[in-house]
């Protein structure tokens, strides 16, 4: 998959599509054309035996060129300590980590807020993942509209702080931000 943003200068993208979209593909391959020191910050936990297969894979996957920090609740500490000039750091995923918040019971806006201002101060590049959630059927539960609609703010957040925004659907990258602005001809 060739990286839509080499014409682009950017010191944070965002990645996001569905499940399966091939979202942590693409950032994967993005984050490694950029810099030899990688670090990945994974906001999964090993909950049951399928998770941490899971998670097994896709260390494998990223191969020895990756070194792995996890930061499963204080993403914002972490992201805010490891970026720095000459290392690009990659986030996988803020939909994982809003899950771990929502489940340990912090305040999710706060949360959110102190991640977008680590963003905006951030002195290396960085690329994050996350999942589009809100396409599809109104959850059931209320735990799960309330997901949805947080999923959907710090989507939001994270688009506005960051310098590109990719969507990633069938393992096919398009590019949303920066994006030109249709220009309307008045008759």
């Amino acid at each position: 998959m060739e990286p839509l943003l080499e014409s682009v200068a950017c010191r944070s993208v965002l990645v996001i599509g569905a499940a399966r979209s091939g979202k942590s593909r693409y950032a994967l391959e993005l984050a490694e054309g950029t810099a030899a020191d990688r670090l990945y910050l994974a906001t999964a936990e090993p909950g049951d035996a399928e998770m941490a297969d899971r998670i097994a894979r896709h260390r494998a996957e990223r191969g020895s060129g990756w070194r792995t920090c996890e930061a499963p609740l204080e993403l914002a500490a972490a992201l805010a300590e490891a970026a720095r000039p000459g290392r690009i750091v990659l986030v996988d995923c803020l939909t994982l980590w809003l899950s771990n918040l929502m489940m340990s019971d912090l305040n999710i806006e706060m949360q959110i807020t102190g991640f977008v201002d680590v963003l905006a101060e951030l002195s290396g590049p960085t690329v994050i993942v996350a999942n589009e959630v809100g396409a599809g059927i109104v959850p059931a539960t209320p735990l799960g509209r309330a997901f949805r609609d947080w999923q959907g703010r710090l989507n939001q957040a994270a688009a506005a702080a960051c310098d590109a925004v990719v969507v990633v659907q069938a393992g096919l990258p398009t590019q949303l931000k920066p994006a030109p602005r249709p220009a309307i001809q008045l008759r």
